[in-house]
């Protein structure tokens, strides 16, 4: 029970990194009256643009971020990225405020090395072979462990930055350059995961709540240089791929615990699921939900966390999503394009507003419904070349 945003017995909702999945948090949590606050380093981010106040702090900075959090006592406190001083959020859950869906699962998740070895050593879910460097010639001796080719990651990013394939020896330069300077976080510990040949890598969105643990359909994606660039929903699996994809996501949820939903992404193989990563939130592979389900992750996200009971999950229809990247960086650009877009059958395009355009920024999504998961991603990709990302003249 809670009161209309402003009142005094208002739900207060602070989201802590305002881009385009924090905007769509942000609007559903606004669909059930909550009061929200949008929080990120930069003025008028997405999420800024549709919240009832916003901050610009850096969230890496614990004192800055404290005080925005104690100054607005919000009664949900949801990070959605890893830029943040997540063992301040420890000490805050210590004395009372909520975090979702937990300070611990919060901090682990942001850290590559943490999930990791919590899944591995602690769960024993099956995962790539992997080792951490904290030096350039560490990170030579973690490959001859691993074995070529392998994968290199920062420790705590996002959405593929900092990330790349080391094919050759000769490629260690560039790989350990990459994850120093273009992670969230510059010079940090990375991890160097063996390459697996998988058939397909999935996100199971999983969600935890007051009624139990709840599956979306899988979604099936494809990733550049470990960014996504679109995905599909339903990815076909075996029955016995589908429950041991669901086995792995009830164990790493219910380890990690409270109410929310998680992105845990998966590696599908002839014979075996691997574990890859987990998002204690929503993810940007389940984009697509908001063309495919009856409720987005969004939606299902903010049900969980307020309490509130999540009903079957029904899937209106096979459908894809598409990433529409900027080739240009501008602070003044224009999308083109968009009235040809629209004209592709089954197609809607979410323009999310950001205030700047860097080369590969993320800009906006074309989400697509069709017969069948190939029908949709064709359209999908079809209206995604139609938009453009050009400077203002």
């Amino acid at each position: 029970m809670y009161g209309p945003p402003s009142h005094p017995h208002a739900k207060r909702l602070m989201i802590l990194g305002a881009g385009e999945l924090g905007k769509e948090v942000i609007l559903e949590a606004q669909r059930l009256g909550v009061e929200t606050i949008a929080v990120d380093r930069y003025a008028n981010a997405p999420a800024m643009q549709v919240a009832h106040r916003a901050y610009i702090v850096d969230m890496r900075d614990a004192d800055a971020l404290r005080n925005v959090i104690e100054n607005e006592q919000p009664h949900l406190i949801v990070p959605e990225i890893e830029a943040i001083a997540t063992e301040m959020l420890l000490d805050l859950e210590a004395r009372g405020f909520t975090v979702i869906p937990n300070a611990r699962a919060t901090n682990l998740t942001m850290d590559r090395e943490g999930i990791r070895r919590l899944a591995a050593e602690q769960l024993h879910l099956p995962t790539a072979n992997y080792q951490f460097a904290d030096t350039r010639a560490e990170l030579e001796q973690a490959i001859a462990k691993v074995g070529l080719p392998c994968v290199v990651k920062p420790v705590m990013s996002s959405s593929g930055k900092g990330q790349s394939v080391c094919r050759t020896l000769a490629d260690v330069d560039k790989v350990w350059e990459t994850a120093q300077t273009a992670g969230r976080v510059q010079g940090q510990r990375v991890i160097v995961e063996a390459f697996i040949q998988f058939e397909s890598e999935i996100t199971v969105l999983t969600v935890r709540s007051v009624n139990g643990t709840h599956f979306c359909p899988a979604i099936g994606h494809r990733q550049e240089n470990g960014d996504y660039i679109e995905s599909w929903q339903p990815h076909p699996l075996t029955a016995v791929q589908w429950e041991k994809s669901k086995e792995i996501a009830r164990t790493i949820t219910d380890e990690l615990g409270g109410y929310g939903l998680f992105g845990v992404e998966l590696f599908i193989t002839a014979d075996t699921v691997y574990f890859s990563e987990i998002s204690p939130r929503p993810h940007d592979t389940g984009m697509v939900t908001m063309a495919t389900q009856a409720q987005s992750e969004f939606a299902l996200h903010v049900r969980a966390i307020l309490g509130l009971p999540i009903p079957e999950i029904t899937l209106l229809g096979p459908g894809a999503s598409h990433a529409i990247k900027s080739p240009i960086a501008s602070n003044n650009y224009q999308v083109d394009g968009l009235a040809a877009a629209l004209t592709i059958p089954g197609t809607d395009v979410r323009l999310f507003g950001k205030p700047e355009a860097t080369v590969g920024r993320r800009l906006a999504v074309v989400l697509s419904r069709a017969a069948t998961p190939d029908a949709a991603r064709e359209h999908a990709a079809s209206a995604a070349s139609e938009i453009r990302i050009v400077p203002s003249v």
